[in-house]
Formats: structure tokens, C-alpha cells, sequence
């Protein structure tokens, strides 16, 4: 039997609902595809080896952080500032690929990618904030903003664990890159599930800091997103033959 001509409008609706979610998670105009490479930035910082691993996850960091200032249309001024970081981090990056694990720049290359991760969502955060209306856009940039605050802390941590004197979660060591973002988020999450700690200060200012940014973020910028956006089709009355079959109902 052939499809009823209402059943196939509905799923022609639907389709055409879905392909521009498709298309955020392609375009360099969209930050659906930041999120894909804050994603692939993770799962590298995870799964590499050290020495190896520094230097792909730094060029990875890089591209992230690139799409990030043209996607949010970044002022000149910083985008001058993230080109030298860039320049800089580049040549930290390749030249680890010849130096020992336990060389003192690897340090620096954390701190690198830490500030580079720090300068991304305040670009976002700036671009969303002017736009009029809360769309797909705006959540996804929010999102994508949100996750990045959280592993430049987690590179930050990192740093210092490689600097101070003693094991920075104590008794635990200084951790790996793996523990260090996985304490991040808990941190930002305000989850506190207790089993990494900071030993001593910086860190635990360090986590105090970004446990604050991370509630102050939910409750202003992504509480007033939520409660702003409404998907299309929201809002709108029900068709005729909807509004019939519940008063039957």
C-alpha cells in the first residue's frame, strides 16, 4: 500500500529537521565541529604515548583552537596573540619529538596548550553573547566553550604537577594526562567523587577557581540558553486533525 500523503509530509519534516544538525557537524561555520575535535583532542590525550603523543595532541590542540577563533570570528587582536602561540607551540611540539620524556619543556608544552584552551571559549562565549537569537548554533558554541574551559584546567594541572616539588595528587603521584582531565571535569562538574586531590597549593586554588567558573557558567550563560531556545516547530498550534483526535481522546 502506498504511504499516506500526511504520514509522508510528517517524515519529509523530519528529514528536513535533521539534515541542518548534520550540516553543524560538517561545516567550519558551525561548532559542531569543534565539538568532533574536542572529542578527537580527548581521546589522543588519553590513548598516546608520552613522547608521541605530546607532540600530535599539540597539532591537534592547534587545529582545535584555529577553528575555534574562525568559527567565532575573533578580533584581530587575538587572533595576532594565537598565531604566536601557535608559532611557538609548533616548534615546542616538533622539537619534543627529539628530546628525552623527561625533557624540562615538556612542562611548557602542557602550559602551551593550557593558554590556548583558556583563550578558545572566551571567543566563543563573546560571539554567542551577541547573537539575537538562541539556535542550534548558540547551544553547540555553548557546549563546545563549556568542555574546553575544562581541559585547558586539566593541561593546567598538568603543568603543575611537572613543576612543583611534590606528587601533585599526593600519595596518587602526579597523575596521568588521562587523571588530570578526569579530575577537571569532576572539578567543574562540582562533582567531587574525592579520589584525586590536590596535595597542596597552586592545585587546590587552582581547582577552587575551576569549580567557581564552571557553576558561574551553568547558571548564567548556558541556564539562559536553555531557557531561551526553542527548537523550530516548538510553540506552534497542533494541526487540525491533531487538536481533533485529543479532544477524542
Amino acid at each position: 500500500m502506498p504511504e499516506p500523503a500526511e504520514q509522508a509530509q510528517d517524515r519529509d519534516r523530519e528529514t528536513r529537521a535533521f539534515r541542518p544538525l548534520l550540516r553543524s557537524f560538517c561545516s567550519t561555520d558551525s561548532y559542531g565541529l569543534v565539538l568532533v575535535m574536542i572529542i578527537v583532542t580527548y581521546a589522543l590525550a588519553t590513548t598516546l604515548s608520552p613522547q608521541w603523543g605530546v607532540t600530535i595532541l599539540l597539532f591537534a590542540q592547534i587545529g582545535t583552537v584555529w577553528l575555534v577563533l574562525r568559527t567565532s570570528l575573533a578580533r584581530r587582536g587575538l587572533r595576532l596573540v594565537a598565531t604566536v602561540l601557535f608559532a611557538l607551540t609548533a616548534v615546542g611540539a616538533a622539537a619534543n619529538l627529539f628530546l628525552h620524556t623527561d625533557s624540562n619543556l615538556v612542562p611548557f608544552i602542557f602550559l602551551a596548550s593550557s593558554v590556548l584552551y583558556f583563550v578558545a571559549p572566551f571567543s566563543i562565549v563573546r560571539r554567542i553573547g551577541y547573537r539575537r537569537e538562541v539556535d542550534r548554533k548558540t547551544m553547540l558554541g555553548a557546549l563546545a566553550a563549556y568542555l574546553l574551559l575544562g581541559m585547558a584546567f586539566a593541561f593546567a594541572y598538568r603543568f603543575l604537577g611537572a613543576i612543583q616539588k611534590g606528587p601533585f595528587f599526593g600519595t596518587k603521584g602526579d597523575g596521568t594526562v588521562s587523571q588530570d582531565l578526569f579530575f577537571s571535569f569532576v572539578t567543574l562538574t562540582t562533582t567531587g567523587y574525592g579520589n584525586l586531590v590536590p596535595a597542596s597549593n597552586p592545585g587546590q586554588s587552582l581547582a577552587v577557581l575551576e569549580a567557581l567558573m564552571g557553576q558561574l557558567f551553568l547558571v548564567t550563560a548556558v541556564a539562559k540558553i536553555v531557557s531561551s531556545w526553542r527548537p523550530r516547530g516548538w510553540g506552534k498550534p497542533p494541526r487540525d486533525d491533531e487538536s481533533t483526535s485529543d479532544r477524542s481522546a
